[in-house]
């Protein structure tokens, strides 16, 4: 399955599919054979990256999608 990513409202965003998730160095996280995660957006939880629901009634963002304006060239 492709990867997809959900911007989920007042919370976190949910990646499923076929994925790898590194470290800015390059060290892969374990996911332990999980196939959909959810990432804080919040900076609340004490799991970071990963979402641990910290962010419930302390996080407000309705995730509604737009068009990006055009990308710049130089």
């Amino acid at each position: 399955m492709p990867t997809k990513i959900t911007v989920n409202p007042n919370g976190s965003l949910r990646v499923e599919g076929d994925f790898t998730i590194v470290d800015k160095t390059g060290n892969t996280y374990d996911l332990a054979g999980r196939e959909v995660v959810g990432l804080c957006r919040c900076g609340l939880s004490k799991n970071k990256p990963f979402c641990d629901g910290s962010h419930k009634e302390h996080f407000i963002h309705e995730a509604v999608a737009f068009a990006l304006p055009p990308k710049k060239t130089l």
